[in-house]
């Protein structure tokens, strides 16, 4: 299936050409990138325009065969002049200043715990990193100091982001500028299942007797920062959790060590196998009722039920000083479900973490699982503590 690429990408590529047209004067048709995954990005530009003190462009998004609802949409990049070029020649990075804004039909962050504060445009961190990037090099190519301001607009996201969960989350007049890796690989389920049983038995053929399994990027990098183990060896599962488990244990895998965002997780506490927000998205009602079974308050959970992500309420339990009995709580019905699931066919450990937080709650046995997948994933359980 063919692969698209990503708002964030988009506006980066959009930005970089709108740059370059200000600095040269010149028309530019297609522009590329290279993407955070390490892929190129080449895009053709539309609506061009370009003047003394400004110069804009679009691109089409393209999602790929991914069921995209910003495939279509106008990604509009405008960069201008906030001052005129400087004659000091030896300027640092760190004083090119490049501010990234958000204009017409990219929304605004009007309630906290999202990856922009209150009051921000929507564009997530790795795309602002990503624009800040590719418009630096331009100003470098060019020999251009001074600062540039950098609006990124979606002319269809106003009506876009009303078939979004942006209202629900807090994020009002548009869509979000997202992506982490600058590409949109195809979500065909049966797509993603076959390739998650493509890896579970190249990883056995290979002698694993275990197997570490993720979601997403976000494991990837936690895992990475917290034990020095590389989740590129494992098999990234999507929001299919059960059905994993069960490839897993029909492959012939002995244990598998599942390694998650609360933001999934917590639906596997209410026994949520499939953790596609389509299926269910009651996070923040099981992690409320978590918060009232280790001894908060009902204020508190009222609290958590108005918060938008997780991590918003893991805020409110840090300060309400019952962070780690709710995790505990959570981790117990996680693992009741993860081993109802499994039904004896494997050994199922867990480890839940939050960016910012680091590690909540791992199972009895995640520690010792995860020293074993460290001896390249072939030794069976090791003491806890060893």
């Amino acid at each position: 299936m063919r692969y698209g690429f990503t708002t964030g990408s988009c506006a980066a590529a959009a930005a970089a050409a709108a740059c370059y047209m200000l600095l040269t004067g010149r028309k530019k048709e297609v522009m590329t990138i290279l993407t955070p995954k390490g892929i190129s990005y080449t895009a053709k530009l539309v609506d061009i325009s370009i003047n003394e003190n400004s110069a804009a462009c679009a691109i089409v998004k393209d999602g790929g065969d991914d069921p995209d609802i910003t495939t279509g949409a106008h990604i509009v990049a405008e960069v201008a002049f906030l001052q005129k070029e400087s004659k000091q020649k030896d300027k640092t990075d760190a004083e090119q200043q490049i501010i990234i804004c958000g204009g017409k039909g990219v929304g605004r962050v009007t309630k906290p715990g999202l990856d922009q504060p209150v009051g921000e445009a929507a564009i997530n961190h790795v795309p602002r990193e990503m624009m800040a990037k590719e418009v630096q090099k331009m100003c470098e190519l060019c020999g251009y100091t001074g600062k540039l301001q950098v609006t990124i607009s979606v002319p269809e996201g106003e009506e876009i982001a009303k078939k979004t969960f942006n209202p629900r989350l807090g994020i009002t007049g548009g869509i979000s500028i997202l992506g982490t890796s600058g590409i949109v690989e195809p979500m065909s389920s049966q797509a993603l299942l076959d390739t998650i049983q493509v890896e579970l038995r190249q990883k056995q053929a290979m002698g694993q007797q275990m197997i570490a399994v993720t979601p997403g990027n976000y494991g990837l990098d936690f895992m990475k920062e917290a034990f020095a183990y590389d989740l590129d060896r494992s098999v990234k599962c999507s929001n299919f959790i059960g059905n994993t488990i069960d490839m897993a244990a029909e492959t012939g895998f002995c244990g598998m060590l599942l390694t998650g965002h609360i933001g999934k997780l917590v639906k596997v506490s209410g026994g949520i196998m499939n953790t596609h927000s389509k299926e269910g998205d009651c996070r923040m009602e099981l992690l409320a009722a978590a918060a009232l079974k280790s001894g908060g308050s009902k204020r508190q959970a009222l609290e958590i039920l108005e918060a938008v992500t997780t991590e918003e309420g893991i805020r409110i339990l840090q300060e309400g000083g019952n962070l780690q009995d709710t995790m505990q709580i959570l981790m117990e019905k996680i693992m009741f479900y993860l081993q109802k699931r499994a039904a004896g066919r494997l050994q199922i450990e867990c480890m839940m973490y939050a960016n910012g937080y680091g590690l909540l709650a791992e199972s009895n046995g995640a520690e010792a699982m995860l020293k074993a997948l460290m001896k390249n994933g072939n030794g069976w359980m090791v003491e806890r503590g060893n």
